[in-house]
């Protein structure tokens, strides 16, 4: 039975009300001791400021191998093994850019960084236009008895071609990434290790093809570099490199416009306002970031050395865990934060809020998720200025997942 005042990331009233639940742990103390998915003790931290101190502090590593005297096995290690992984495949998800620090993750970053930059994703926007109209000339065809899934029909598709484009995914092959996002995400045993061996051994056969005919993409770029720099990028970098942004640059976008989706809809007032201003959708987007962000816990940190955070003492080598939820809702930062706002604007902190990250790993594909979302939901509630939920708001079917909030489908109607 679970301890609900000890944080655990099983705790189906977690999952089933992340809000509510990591807000009430909030207000119990800026630094809780929990555990992780398979148990191993963790700290988490609540507060807006002191994620922001964990997240922007390169004292709290990524990678538990940073941490002096580190065990051979670190938490994530342990998860792993309980989904399944097997131990030869594990260095794809333990060596990737989101769980490197420098100088690995400086050196990978640079690689890729200017692909995200704001002028090269403004260059974008034609391309993601057009993407989105065509997705939503088809979505109509998708209706049974006058109801479609948005998340099938839409919010996948759109950063799924976007992404894939950029990386080199031919079109043909993108349906198999929803399949394998869908089995990681998961983190079913049964399904796990067979999604990671396959989306391995798929991008090994792709940069086989693009090394015999290259093309005008990142993996293109990324294998010049690999044949030319070999010391700047190895075989299994590459092919983590790819994936991950695939995965990274698609599941949590398309999660992002369907919980917006759902926000606005269940807010017609904020879409009111949307309508009789699209000029305020930039900053609707980060509300919505904020108010219903998909990712709402990023990777564990580990201590590399003692820390005190919070009148806490994070002794070396403890993991830590950043909850971002609970750091979006806080009433020290934000003021009414359980009211969904387009016109909310920061005082401080930049964007203010954390749904993207801070520091060193700050989402690389931010502004690429911003203008994909911006683009799609204007578009979406311009075509479709009748559209509504298909089922009660309180029936919708959020997947039971640690971390996350994402919805397994978005029965949506398109005409009143």
């Amino acid at each position: 039975m679970t301890d609900r005042n000890v944080p655990d990331l099983t705790d189906p009233a977690l999952m089933e009300d992340p809000y509510g639940g990591y807000g009430r742990l909030r207000e119990r103390g800026p630094v809780l001791r929990g555990r992780f998915l398979e148990g191993t003790p963790t700290w988490y931290v609540t507060r807006y400021d002191d994620v922001r101190a964990v997240l922007g502090d390169s004292r709290f590593a990524n990678d538990p191998r940073s941490v002096p005297d580190a065990p051979e096995k670190s938490p994530r290690d342990h998860a792993l093994k309980m989904f399944g992984v097997p131990e030869e495949l594990t260095g794809y998800l333990v060596g990737t850019i989101l769980d490197s620090d420098p100088p690995d993750h400086t050196r990978l970053r640079k690689l890729v960084s200017r692909t995200f930059t704001v002028r090269r994703v403004s260059q974008l926007r034609p391309r993601v236009v057009a993407i989105t109209d065509g997705l939503l000339d088809r979505l109509p065809d998708s209706a049974e008895n006058g109801v479609t899934d948005l998340i099938e029909g839409f919010a996948y598709p759109l950063p799924s071609a976007v992404i894939c484009e950029m990386v080199g995914v031919p079109e043909a092959d993108r349906s198999l990434w929803r399949d394998w996002g869908k089995s990681l995400v998961a983190r079913d045993p049964k399904v796990m290790p067979n999604a990671l061996r396959s989306m391995v051994d798929y991008v090994h056969d792709l940069i086989g093809q693009r090394r015999s005919a290259p093309t005008d993409d990142l993996l293109s770029g990324l294998i010049r570099t690999h044949d030319e720099e070999g010391d700047r990028l190895s075989d299994v970098e590459m092919v983590t490199l790819v994936f991950t942004l695939v995965l990274a640059g698609h599941e949590t976008t398309a999660h992002l416009i369907g919980n917006g989706t759902v926000a606005l809809l269940t807010h017609p007032e904020q879409l009111a306002l949307l309508r009789q201003d699209p000029g305020a959708w930039p900053h609707a987007v980060h509300e919505l970031m904020r108010w219903c962000g998909p990712v709402q816990l990023p990777r564990l940190r580990y201590a590399t050395e003692d820390v005190e955070l919070a009148g806490t003492l994070i002794e070396r080598g403890d993991a830590v865990q950043a909850v971002i939820v609970s750091a979006n809702f806080d009433p020290r930062e934000f003021d009414s934060p359980d009211r969904f706002d387009i016109t909310r604007v920061p005082e401080a902190h930049g964007e203010g809020h954390v749904g993207f990250g801070y520091g060193a790993h700050y989402c690389l594909g931010a502004a690429l998720a911003r203008q994909e979302c911006e683009v799609a939901l204007s578009a979406l509630f311009e075509r479709f200025p009748s559209l509504s939920l298909a089922v009660a708001p309180e029936n919708l079917p959020w997947m039971p997942l640690p971390g996350n909030r994402r919805l397994a489908r978005l029965p949506v109607r398109l005409e009143g």
